[in-house]
C-alpha cells in the first residue's frame, strides 16, 4: 500500500525546490453567490468545510493557461531558463486534452525544448506523486531540473445541483522547480500509496471509456463521510511514516502544508500530530479545494508570507481519489 522513498544519502545527491509559482483565475465565487445556485448558505459551508470563496476559470481559460503562468513564475524564482528543464510533470484530473497531454502544451509554451513530458492522474495526491518522481530522478543523477505542476479546472467537472460537492472545489495552479542540492538537504523522504478498493468513494463518472448511463454527465461524485474518514486516517499514517523514516518526530516539523480539502480534515490531522495552529498552513478559505493544485499553491503563499526559512522541516501531506495518498518531508534549502 506504500511506496518507500528513503535512500542512502551518502550515495545520492539531494534535490531541493529552487523556485515556486502560482496562477489563479480572477473570478471569485463566494458562498453568498452559491446561495443563488444551490440550496446552501454561507454559515453552513464555513462551519462544515472552512471555505468562504473559490476561484472559477473563464470559458477561454484551461489547465494549460494557469500551468504556463505558474511554471513561468517558478522558473523566474529559480533563475533557471526553461531550456534547462529535463522533465515536465503536470498533475491534473482536468487536462486540456488526453493527447496531446497538458505537459506537452506547457513545454511548447515555455520553450522547454529538451524536456520529457508526462501528465499524472492521481487527483489531490498528484503533486506529491510528481514531487517523488522529481526527487528520484535528480537523486539518481538521471536528471538535473524537473518542473512539477499541480493544476485543476474543477468548475468544469462539477454537478452544480449537488450541494455536497459543488461547494468544495475551485480552480488554480501551482508549480515548483526541483534542482540538485547537497545530500541531506532538500527532500528527505516520501511515501506514496493507494487502495483501489475504495475507488467508488470519490470518482469522476463518464470521464473515460467506461460510461455510466445512470449519470447524466461527467462530474465528481463522492461519499463525503467515508472520504473524510479515509483522508484523516491515511494522511496521519503517511505523515508519521515519513517522520519515522527520517528519524524525526512531529515536534521537529516547522510547518505542515496539508491538502486543502476540508478544514475539519486539516484540524484532525494536525491534532493527531500534536501540531499547534502556527505550524499548520491553511488557505482553504480563499480557494476551496483545487485538488492537485492545493499544496503547490499553499507552498507558494507560505513563502510569500515568510512562513518558511532555510533549514526548516516542511511536511506536505495529501489524500485524493483512487484512493491515493502521499506525504513528503524536506529540509528547506
Amino acid at each position: 500500500m506504500f511506496a518507500k522513498g528513503t535512500v542512502a544519502m551518502s550515495e545520492r545527491r539531494g534535490a531541493k525546490i529552487a523556485g515556486v509559482g502560482k496562477a489563479l483565475p480572477e473570478k471569485r465565487l463566494t458562498n453568498f453567490d452559491l446561495e443563488k445556485i444551490v440550496n446552501t448558505n454561507d454559515e453552513w459551508i464555513t462551519q462544515r468545510v472552512g471555505i468562504k470563496e473559490r476561484r472559477i476559470a473563464a470559458e477561454d481559460e484551461y489547465s494549460s493557461t494557469f500551468s504556463i503562468k505558474a511554471a513561468q513564475d517558478a522558473l523566474k524564482a529559480a533563475n533557471l531558463p526553461a531550456s534547462e528543464i529535463d522533465l515536465i510533470l503536470v498533475a491534473t484530473s482536468t487536462p486540456d486534452t488526453i493527447f496531446p497531454n497538458t505537459a506537452c502544451i506547457v513545454q511548447r509554451a515555455i520553450g522547454a525544448t529538451k524536456a520529457g513530458v508526462l501528465d499524472i492522474y492521481c487527483a489531490c495526491s498528484g503533486f506529491i506523486y510528481g514531487s517523488s518522481i522529481a526527487w528520484s530522478m535528480i537523486a539518481s543523477g538521471a536528471m538535473n531540473h524537473v518542473l512539477v505542476i499541480g493544476v485543476e479546472i474543477n468548475s468544469r467537472i462539477l454537478n452544480w445541483k449537488d450541494r455536497g460537492s459543488c461547494i468544495l472545489f475551485g480552480d488554480g495552479a501551482g508549480a515548483a522547480v526541483f534542482s540538485p542540492c547537497a545530500a541531506g538537504d532538500g527532500l528527505l523522504t516520501f511515501k506514496i500509496g493507494g487502495d483501489g478498493n475504495y475507488g467508488d468513494l470519490l470518482k469522476l463518472v463518464n470521464s473515460g471509456c467506461v460510461k455510466h448511463p445512470e449519470y447524466d454527465g461527467t462530474y465528481i461524485t463522492m461519499q463525503g463521510n467515508e472520504v473524510f474518514k479515509q483522508a484523516v486516517r491515511t494522511m496521519n499514517e503517511c505523515a508519521l511514516q515519513v517522520l519515522e523514516d527520517a528519524g524525526l518526530a512531529p515536534s521537529d516539523v516547522s510547518l505542515l502544508i496539508p491538502h486543502q480539502a476540508n478544514i475539519r480534515i486539516i484540524d484532525a490531522v494536525a491534532k493527531r500530530l500534536e501540531l499547534p495552529p502556527e505550524k499548520v498552513f491553511v488557505n482553504i478559505e480563499k480557494y476551496g479545494n483545487t485538488t492537485a493544485g492545493t499544496i503547490p499553491i499553499a507552498l507558494c503563499e507560505a513563502l510569500e508570507e515568510n512562513r518558511i526559512k532555510k533549514g526548516d522541516i516542511i511536511l506536505m501531506d495529501a489524500f485524493g481519489a483512487g484512493l491515493t495518498w502521499g506525504a513528503l518531508l524536506m529540509r528547506w534549502a
